[in-house]
């Protein structure tokens, strides 16, 4: 999951279109104050949550636990981040989904797709990550499509048979190159105007980094659009070890006890 943090941390100092649409860029600005947001936070309270619920639990237990590890770390880390609605979702005394097809479901999902060893459970465990919160359409099929790319890339496939699969099995239109979205592309916070980009932002990268320094490039929301193609990148590319000790050096323990046991979990 380095590469879900990397992507968030990186890409945060240039949400709301701050950036200059460029791939030129310092990675690890300290001057901008590089730091995780609640992309990290709630990527790792699903991570938690996969761990603590086990990789047979039903439906009804791992939502449980998805809903208290999101809770739970939503209301200590990343105070500030969070959309209105989810905000009153981590605090209602009784958290019910609320129909959203935001990219909040996309964004957190990843460790879904390195945690089971069957894409059609990896599937059904990302579904269940999204509708606690995202259970319109539109937010189960961003989730489903990332973790499902995931898996697929960590198990050997390459570029071309995922982006088939996405555009057959989820509808995303990939057909636009990044050059080609970049100059109209806007702060916007829906999956199905963030996954493909990411997607795209995924395929067009020769590395890690390159990946990277393309979502970065297209601007918009971009904490979460990099999250997710720093996601995709790691299970495809893998993480610098230099990367990884600098995504290290800004989470507090706790994040990085869940990284690393969660590491362990998946043999990683």
């Amino acid at each position: 999951m380095y590469g879900a943090v990397l992507g968030d941390m990186i890409g945060a100092p240039y949400e709301f279109d701050r950036g200059n649409k460029s791939k030129e860029f310092e990675l690890f600005d300290r001057r901008k104050g590089v730091r995780y947001t609640d992309d990290t936070a709630m990527t790792l309270a699903i991570a938690k949550a996969l761990m603590d619920a086990g990789k047979d639990a039903g439906e009804e237990a791992l939502k449980r636990a998805f809903v208290e590890h999101m809770r739970d770390i939503g209301s200590r880390y990343a105070q500030g981040n969070y959309g209105g609605r989810f905000s009153q979702w981590l605090t209602a005394p009784d958290p019910k989904p609320y129909g959203s097809w935001g990219n909040g479901s996309a964004m957190r999902v990843s460790s879904v797709g390195w945690f089971f060893d069957t894409l059609e459970r990896t599937r059904e465990v990302a579904k269940w990550s999204a509708e606690v919160t995202h259970n319109h359409p539109e937010g189960v099929k961003g989730a489903e499509c990332v973790a499902s790319a995931i898996f697929l890339l960590r198990n050997g496939a390459g570029k071309d048979e995922v982006k088939r699969y996405i555009c057959e099995e989820y509808g995303y239109d990939l057909s636009r190159t990044c050059d080609e979205i970049r100059p109209t592309y806007y702060h916007v916070e829906s999956c199905q105007e963030t996954v493909p980009e990411a997607v795209t932002s995924f395929l067009e990268g020769t590395d890690f980094e390159d990946c990277i320094r393309t979502a970065v490039s297209l601007g918009g929301d971009c904490d979460t659009l990099t999250c997710i193609t720093g996601s995709l990148a790691e299970a495809f590319y893998g993480v610098p070890e230099s990367f990884k000790k600098e995504c290290e050096d800004r989470l507090p323990w706790e994040f990085l006890d869940i990284l690393h046991r969660f590491h362990e979990a998946v043999g990683r």
